[in-house]
């Protein structure tokens, strides 16, 4: 029974990431069709193959604080199913309302809200002990979830209370980069000296900065060359993604006072390309692992719940969590499905959402489009970096926003992003209740 349990909640996790897939489009394709640099068909192709080639350049940090929302060893599978329904549910109806909620504060809501319930149900609202060998301690039923987990050695601390704290810091950070970047091309327009002295101070921090995130100690090494296995290692692609994307954007702006208006809107259309692509790829790495850590999660509460040994598991299913010095584990399937079918979602497309997004909260020009998605893709990147799974749809929409400040502040249609700060707002409880109220049915089925 356990073992069909676990095979559904991983069918049901891959159909989230195909909804995922049509539910986000938007957020790859919304600017690139509003300034027609691409057909709608033509749009969802490339940003496809962009989500898909993530499976290349992305580790599973994220996946690794996703599995860890709650504790593994105290939910059940029941629990997991439960959530991953609830989160199938909410994306569907924001999807049909042409709503840009957030797929994975849905996910992360629904994962959280069940395991409360589970607490609840088994527990109530009295303490209880948790024996671990010959150390007991106290816990109480909110203590199921993982609310703050302090980073190591000083590093970024992970937790449902960092994750919610993004809800507002990733599209403010991608508000402040976007219009950031929009004041740099506007100024760089024009035939003065400052710009160009700034745009050539940018590329050289920028290639310092690349130098120094690079691993020049690779474990792994693909290739017998010590060369191509730096330039291979997906730690390293990531940030020469990053530093091709803001040279190509430094280079432009050393260029744009020489050009005519024909002729930097051509090369602004073109550079859109390459910044649509580049938020594709970390809509792609952040979004996948999401479902990837579900999975792991499922596989760890199986062995726990069912007896059986991490030895006694079949190949395909031999995941690991990452614990302490050990990195953790999973089957070569795993990711390349959930890569795969997150790919395919975004074929299918997502139109009412793509109204939304590329021209309800802005007008969106190609010189637009280039800010918001350079802006949306960086942030992406960084995050992933710091193994923070954060919402695209959030992240996108706040860089759209900074694009339209850097005109005016009237050039936001405030009525419609204040629609979208609501259910930005409301995705978390609503998951996380709906998702309990599923776990008390299912529990009278499954124990």
């Amino acid at each position: 029974m356990n073992f069909t349990l676990l095979i559904v909640i991983i069918v049901l996790a891959l159909v989230f990431d195909y909804i995922n897939g049509f539910h986000d489009a938007a957020n790859s394709i919304a600017t690139i069709v509003s300034t027609k640099v691409l057909t709608p068909l033509q749009a969802v192709i490339w940003a496809a193959f962009f989500n898909f080639l993530a499976y290349w350049v992305f580790g599973f940090g994220v996946a690794d604080t996703v599995a860890k929302t709650a504790h593994t060893m105290d939910i059940t599978l029941a629990v997991i199913l439960s959530g991953i329904i609830a989160a199938i549910i909410w994306n569907l109806l924001t999807w049909a309302l042409g709503i840009p909620s957030s797929s994975s504060h849905t996910l992360i809501g629904g994962f959280a809200g069940a395991a409360l319930a589970h607490a609840i149900a088994v527990h109530g609202f009295s303490e209880y002990a948790i024996i671990d060998g010959s150390q007991v301690t106290t816990a109480h039923w909110y203590n199921i979830v993982n609310w703050y987990v302090p980073g190591k050695n000083g590093g970024m601390p992970s937790g449902v209370a960092v994750i919610a704290a993004f809800i507002v810091l990733a599209p403010l950070l991608g508000l402040l980069m976007s219009y950031t970047i929009s004041i740099w091309l506007l100024h760089s327009s024009k035939k003065t000296a400052g710009p160009k002295i700034f745009t050539v101070v940018i590329m050289l921090l920028t290639i310092w900065f690349v130098i120094n995130m690079m691993e020049f100690d690779i474990k792994k090494p693909r290739f017998d060359s010590h060369f191509w296995s730096i330039a291979a290692e997906p730690h390293n692609i990531k940030w020469f993604l990053v530093g091709f994307l803001v040279l190509s954007v430094s280079t432009f702006c050393l260029e744009f006072s020489s050009l005519s208006q024909t002729n930097s809107t051509y090369y602004l259309r073109k550079m859109q390309l390459l910044s649509s692509a580049s938020f594709s790829l970390g809509h792609g790495g952040n979004d996948s692992q999401k479902v990837m850590g579900i999975i792991a999660a499922a596989v760890a509460v199986y062995i726990h719940s069912s007896g059986v040994t991490q030895e006694s598991m079949p190949a395909w299913l031999d995941v690991a969590l990452p614990n302490g010095d050990f990195e953790g584990r999973i089957p070569g399937w795993i990711p390349l499905a959930c890569y795969s079918v997150i790919a395919a979602g975004t074929l299918s497309g997502g139109w009412k959402i793509v109204k939304t997004m590329g021209s309800k909260i802005t007008k969106v020009t190609p010189f637009e489009g280039v800010a918001a998605e350079t802006a949306g893709a960086v942030t992406l990147f960084l995050t992933e970096h710091f193994k923070i799974p954060v919402s695209t749809t959030h992240t996108i929409t706040g860089s759209i926003i900074g694009v339209g400040l850097s005109k005016r502040v009237s050039a936001v249609r405030w009525g419609i992003t204040i629609n979208l700060l609501w259910a930005w707002v409301l995705t978390i409880p609503v998951s996380a209740a709906l998702a309990a109220i599923i776990y008390y049915f299912v529990s009278f089925f499954i124990k």
